[in-house]
């Protein structure tokens, strides 16, 4: 079983005060954010919902993804989300030369377009990081679904979100086939707890002053 945590703590954050972990809590808003679509069958659905409550958010897409669906691509921007870059194909950055890692994400840019910049799986080194925020805004998050965890029940999933989640949250969500059960469970109830709260749901700008 993987370890990830599901609430970044606060005392990781300044630590890596060059990458965005949450943005500014002075109002009720959330932002929500989706991993490695677009999909069919998966972010369709998010984009139905989203819209059902009149919500905005930001997709992390992967570039194969995109070459594979770009009408569903297309959607996406023409609902007025956001969309930004996730790697060509879901690179591990621990794990890669950072020549080969920065082509690839150069490669997703192509067809993406996006100045913000999610590292898959959260894992990006600091040389990394370094070249990489020259051309983007590295958003990570402070609150993480575990949608993706297949081990992990859909109500798991809800609590952990309200649990963790305050005014300013970037909140990851996955528009995938391994996530679709449990997404398809949790986003809706976490839509309809924070409306009833009175919370917004916002898409991040990427010409939006971080800092």
């Amino acid at each position: 079983m993987s370890f990830y945590l599901t609430k970044i703590p606060d005392i990781v954050k300044p630590l890596a005060s060059d990458l965005i972990w949450n943005l500014s809590p002075q109002t009720q808003t959330l932002y929500l954010t989706f991993d490695d679509g677009p999909v069919v069958g998966v972010t369709d659905w998010v984009l139905e919902i989203l819209d059902r409550y009149n919500a905005k958010a930001t997709f992390f897409c992967v570039g194969e993804n995109v070459e594979r669906n770009p009408e569903l691509f297309e959607q996406i921007i023409k609902q007025g989300h956001s969309v930004a870059n996730h790697s060509y194909n879901h690179l591990n950055g621990w794990k890669t030369s950072n020549f080969t890692y920065y082509r690839n994400v150069l490669k997703a840019d192509e067809l993406i377009g996006s100045k913000l910049f999610r590292p898959p799986y959260g894992k990006i080194t600091r040389q990394q990081v370094k070249s990489l925020k020259k051309k983007y805004k590295i958003i990570m998050w402070d609150v993480l679904s575990g949608d993706f965890d297949e081990n992990l029940k859909s109500e798991s999933c809800i609590k952990n979100v309200i649990k963790a989640s305050k005014s300013g949250s970037i909140i990851v969500f996955h528009d995938s086939e391994k996530s679709k059960s449990n997404l398809m469970e949790t986003l809706p109830e976490i839509l309809r707890h924070y409306t009833v709260k009175g919370y917004s749901f916002k898409n991040i700008d990427q010409d939006e002053k971080f800092r």
